[in-house]
């Protein structure tokens, strides 16, 4: 628990504050197995005073090592809880948002109408702009699910005692699997397997006899173009992960701040509050800022390698 990167990553429970969540257990047989496994040495002191405010999840498909690592079976940990949240938040709102955009007429409410921005802004801007009129309409309803994903996954960590599911490699990871998927289901489907291998192969007008040439450069291209396809996607998750991730340890650290100066006079004391105060309030408005951002980029990139993939270069 001394390591603060352990306050920002996935676990197996939700923290509020003590007062709302005390523990007051009993006996040590009364604390789950996996806590006693994995501290031996902790009194029954120790794990009512250090597991106060700790909401555990129940295990009933697997079972935990500690309260960040599973042991076995399917653990069910705290981001994913927060994406099906933010998934069942969006399937309702949008919902509600349908039932009132009606083919005949303008949109009724200010929630319709800016549902309807948004999706306006992600079919023109993103989907239409990036890979083009004809074929970009076809994307944007999966376009837009990205977006509004992401955005609600960023956000969840703008909000107290929860976290930011964007903020773990396996969310982004399955993010960037749904983009190549798609990417590879698209070039496939418009282009014919062979026509989307062929579409990474640069055709070389050469002469017949210099064949072999042509031949070891149109193979060492098509594996540069394969192994970049991946790359490319995984760094698309693993820019969404690290922007999110960054964020949140400056705001740590300027929290460690007033930790830090707790035993110092009090005007060394006041000075770090008043600057954690004022840093965190600016740096936490810049979050927001880059929790649309990265939604943003993510999704304009996807279409993007989208668009590489069914357009003939």
């Amino acid at each position: 628990m001394a390591d603060p990167v352990l306050h920002i990553k996935d676990c197996y429970f939700f923290e509020v504050p003590r007062f709302l969540w005390r523990r007051n257990w009993k006996s040590l047989d009364e604390v789950p197995e996996f806590l006693r496994k994995a501290h031996p040495e902790a009194s029954l002191a120790d794990f009512n005073r250090d597991l106060s405010g700790k909401i555990l999840i129940p295990q009933p498909f697997g079972e935990l090592k500690n309260l960040y690592e599973p042991a076995s079976g399917f653990c069910i940990s705290k981001f994913m809880i927060l994406e099906v949240v933010v998934a069942l938040l969006l399937f309702f709102l949008l919902r509600k948002a349908v039932r009132q955009i009606r083919p005949d007429g303008p949109p009724r409410g200010k929630w319709a109408n800016a549902v309807e921005a948004l999706v306006l802004f992600i079919r023109d801007e993103v989907a239409r702009n990036a890979i083009g009129k004809k074929d970009g309409d076809k994307f944007a309803p999966l376009l837009a699910t990205l977006f509004v994903f992401i955005l609600g996954c960023n956000l969840m960590g703008m909000l107290p005692w929860l976290g930011t599911p964007t903020g773990a490699w396996g969310t982004t990871f399955a993010l960037a699997v749904v983009a190549i998927g798609t990417t590879v289901g698209a070039g496939v489907v418009k282009l014919g397997p062979l026509g989307f291998i062929a579409n990474m192969v640069p055709k070389i007008p050469l002469p017949w006899f210099f064949l072999p040439l042509t031949l070891a450069i149109q193979v060492t291209v098509l594996a540069i173009e394969l192994l970049g396809l991946v790359i490319r996607h995984t760094v698309l998750s693993v820019r969404l992960l690290a922007n999110m991730v960054a964020g949140h340890l400056v705001i740590l650290g300027l929290l460690g701040a007033v930790v830090g100066a707790a035993g110092a006079s009090l005007g060394v004391f006041a000075t770090a509050a008043t600057v954690t105060v004022v840093g965190v309030a600016l740096f936490s408005v810049l979050e927001l800022f880059v929790a649309f951002l990265q939604a943003y980029i993510f999704t304009f990139l996807a279409a993007l390698y989208i668009s590489l993939a069914i357009h003939h270069h």
